[in-house]
């Protein structure tokens, strides 16, 4: 990095930590209001105090001076400043740092998404990224099944998948061998994301013991994101179903809302139709 660059990225860092500092008050972090502010936001020294660093080395850092901040420096001005995690990464890339990882999926569904559940006229479930399932609707039972009836450890996705038979029909189905492979390289993908994740490890050590299918699959090291894709199943109760099956992408968790969609008019639009009818409230 050439001096030019080292003091572009001071001076945007610079203007970041000024630009946080102002948009917060005194009461977000716990401080009094207190009367004689002439300017809104926290002072310097307050920054300073919440971070654990001395003032002067904030104030330079405000003026785009002095040394490059250490990975703790940054850390503890992310917690000070209240950052979001995409503010905390864009603060360590100024900073000239990779950003910390972070320690597994997230597992609480916002209450906005719980509401959505609540409302959609289809069925729809919520994973995290190792495919643990965290919430659904009513609608949704007949497809994953009552899982209120199960403890959390039991409502794994992948797990269930490849806990089948080998010679189960399912897997003459090449939609669902696709399905499978995509999983398992949006599953790997995951594990890079969070490495050394005990869940996530004690998952894919328990399944390359005990599920050859799912060791070939994984051993082929594919790497992608889920994405949505067409569903044709004859569900033994509700009959043949045709739908699309859409993956959303929940903002700030790395979780995904599955929800299956059917075309106005068709026979399986009648059917979620009737489910959610019929199902009442969503869990």
């Amino acid at each position: 990095m050439t001096d030019t660059e080292g003091m572009a990225d001071r001076n945007a860092l610079a203007e970041f930590l000024r630009t946080r500092r102002n948009r917060l008050r005194p009461s977000d972090v716990g401080l009094p209001d207190g009367i004689n502010r002439r300017a809104p936001g926290l002072r310097r020294q307050e920054v300073a105090q919440l971070a654990g660093i001395s003032v002067d080395y904030y104030i330079r850092m405000e003026q785009a001076r002095g040394a490059k901040p250490s990975r703790q420096v940054l850390a503890a001005l992310a917690r000070a400043l209240m950052l979001t995690v995409d503010e905390r990464e864009y603060l360590f890339r100024l900073g000239d740092e990779n950003p910390p990882t972070v320690a597994g999926p997230n597992r609480t569904v916002p209450q906005s998404v719980r509401i959505i559940l609540d409302t959609l006229g289809s069925p729809a479930y919520v994973v995290d990224a190792s495919y643990e399932i965290l919430a659904w609707n009513r609608s949704a039972v007949p497809f994953v099944g009552d899982l209120d009836a199960h403890p959390d450890h039991e409502r794994n996705m992948v797990r269930w998948m490849f806990l089948l038979p080998a010679d189960h029909p399912n897997w003459s189905d090449e939609a669902i061998e696709r399905f499978a492979r995509s999983t398992i390289a949006d599953l790997r993908a995951a594990y890079a994301r969070y490495p050394g994740n005990p869940d996530l490890a004690r998952l894919v050590t328990e399944l390359l013991g005990t599920a050859p299918r799912f060791a070939e699959m994984w051993n082929s090291h594919d790497v992608e994101v889920r994405r949505g894709h067409h569903k044709r199943i004859d569900h033994p109760q509700l009959g043949l179903l045709d739908f699309e099956c859409e993956v959303l992408h929940i903002a700030d968790t790395d979780q995904r809302m599955i929800v299956y969609c059917a075309t106005p008019g068709t026979h399986t639009a009648a059917v979620f139709r009737t489910l959610t009818t019929e199902s009442g409230r969503p869990r």
